[in-house]
């Protein structure tokens, strides 16, 4: 009979004693002990098995848990004399920060306190020992969610030497999602307060720390030393592109399609593998996603179960308000081209807004893109990789995102498409104005904001149109055609349809007098250029290709037709 699936159990000892759908990954235990690093950062998408693989090492290594072979016996671990004798030897303090998502630094730093009272309160025997003394134990009982920034910051620090003195043998610290911290710092705009903060708790807890055995952290992103870790010189780093623990976080396809046998469902391989197949870490490829693949087993369906299982927020909110290049970087990757650009593992927040090289580092960093193929490093200590969007689920979740942009006016965009296919002027001006003014303001940037640069809205809005029509139309924008390079192009997949060219303009008042002339010289522009010559050559004929000009001043939209 096989094992119940229980989705979003993370804690490892429930997991084992109700015997539930289990991937050894106990082999991770030995790799991490073996490679003998001080302090390990080990970044992996959400919902990799991180969580779960943290709470193996504490109930592996935690003298809470002395003794319980039950909890490893049959596992690849315990086939190790050496590891055998391991387990249950080391005081163990296992912190997370999944859950420090407050939209201001005060709650947040009060959030991040309070877990540590907690830890302090499962650790309040030691105040009935002579470890510590009196000093030591009216510290201990001032640690709270409001405690002093600089008690917050030694607070570990102090917990792993009072463990080390009471156990008589130096601490392991596991520290589970420390970045959440950081993005929802970035998003909500307290970035610099929280990461003095968290520099200042890092440094005392993994840098001059004397009671510290290993330290290990893991997270989505690796967040640039300057920014939390430029104190701490013993940092092994361990990104999605390293070759460490390739097969540690994840499934394999092996272990994939053994769980599709084991469940009677060999015959859905290859729509799994169309799914949820994509992930590479390091040299390893073919790496999937736990989450949808234990959904996936559970209720025997193909869904973006990853994809809807948190907020996607950052990664839009980036892609939304991103410059006219990162909209047609990413226009690209949704026709399912590959991109090639620069990858610095490191992530400086502070570059996101208009670095784009910054911003697909993150989609990388986060899952939502895959290496296709890495060249040699730069001398810069970059490296060009050929990336794509990791799978299906993947691409549906960055279409919906697309919708969402345009949720105020949905109406009206969609009535501007049937207007668009149906060469209704009148009504494509009336549902574009409507459109623009609904949408105009969810491109600013803060920095450039759409109103004095459209091309955020209008590129934004190429998407939109890619999105909807993709299955009717091959779109495509900024390419070359006759002697320049057209905005967009809209190529009937029927060759019985009309072709579509649409020219984007914003009003100058030193060239034109008003949005008439603007929208005239885009289709001048159209004309002159040749734009419809590649259409020509696949066979449209002139009256098979309509041409639109589109004027923009402000949040004002003005089309005209030639």
């Amino acid at each position: 009979m096989s094992k119940v699936i229980s989705i979003g159990r993370q804690d490892y000892e429930k997991l084992r004693m109700r015997n539930n759908f289990y991937v050894d990954k106990t082999h991770f235990i030995k790799e991490w002990w073996e490679a003998d690093d001080e302090v390990t950062l080990i970044t992996r998408p959400r919902r990799f098995g991180k969580t779960l693989n943290m709470s193996m090492l504490e109930k592996f290594f935690s003298t809470d848990y002395a003794g319980r072979s039950d909890l490893f016996e049959g596992l690849f671990i315990w086939k190790e004399n050496e590891f055998r004798e391991l387990q249950g030897t080391y005081p163990v303090i296992f912190l997370s920060f999944a859950d420090v998502k407050e939209r201001d630094f005060s709650q947040a730093r009060k959030m991040i306190c309070g877990n540590i009272q907690e830890l302090y309160n499962k650790f309040d025997f030691l105040l009935e020992s002579d470890s510590l003394n009196e000093n030591e134990k009216k510290a201990f009982r001032d640690v709270s969610e409001d405690m002093e920034n600089s008690r917050a910051a030694s607070s570990l620090r102090a917990l792993s030497n009072y463990l080390t003195r009471y156990h008589k043998k130096r601490t392991i610290i596991l520290l589970d999602e420390y970045d959440t911290p950081m993005q929802e710092a970035y998003v909500n705009g307290y970035w610099d307060d929280m990461s003095a903060f968290i520099r200042s708790l890092f440094n005392s807890t993994f840098k001059t720390n004397p009671y510290l055995e290993r330290g290990l952290m893991t997270g989505i992103t690796r967040i640039s030393r300057e920014s939390i870790f430029s104190d701490l010189n013993n940092l092994e780093v361990v990104t999605t592109i390293s070759d460490k623990y390739t097969d540690c976080f994840g499934f394999t396809e092996a272990e994939v399609f053994a769980a599709l046998d084991e469940y009677g469902m060999s015959d859905r391989k290859a729509e799994v593998k169309d799914w949820y197949d994509g992930f590479t870490f390091g040299n390893t490829t073919d790496i999937y996603n736990p989450w949808s693949i234990i959904n996936y087993l559970d209720k025997k369906e193909a869904s973006a179960y990853w994809t809807n299982s948190s907020s996607n927020r950052l990664a839009g909110k980036l892609i939304q308000e991103g410059s006219k290049a990162v909209k047609l970087d990413f226009e690209q990757l949704l026709r399912g081209e590959p991109l090639e650009t620069e990858i610095d593992e490191q992530i400086v927040y502070g570059e996101l807004p208009w670095q784009k090289n910054a911003i697909w580092s993150l989609l990388l960093a986060s899952g939502y893109l895959k290496v296709l193929k890495r060249e040699p490093s730069l001398p810069t200590g970059h490296r060009k990789y050929m990336l794509a969007l990791t799978n299906w689920e993947v691409k549906g979740m960055f279409e919906s995102m697309v919708r969402d942009w345009f949720v105020g006016s949905e109406d009206d965009y969609n009535d501007f498409i049937k207007a668009l296919l149906s060469d209704d002027l009148e009504a494509m001006n009336t549902y574009m104005n409507d459109v623009a003014l609904a949408t105009f303001s969810s491109f600013d940037t803060g920095r450039k904001p759409s109103k004095s640069e459209p091309e955020r809205f209008y590129h934004g809005f190429v998407l939109g149109l890619m999105v909807e029509l993709s299955d009717r139309y091959v779109l495509n924008s900024n390419r070359e055609s006759g002697f320049g390079r057209y905005d967009v192009m809209l190529e009937p997949k029927n060759p019985k349809k009309d072709a579509i060219i649409l020219e984007f303009k914003v009003f100058q008042p030193s060239k034109e007098k008003d949005l008439e002339e603007t929208a005239q010289a885009a289709l001048t522009q159209i004309k002159e250029k040749q734009y419809a010559a590649s259409l020509k050559a696949k066979g449209f004929t002139l009256e098979q290709i309509r041409i639109y000009g589109f004027a923009f001043e402000g949040q004002k939209v003005l089309i005209q037709g030639g």
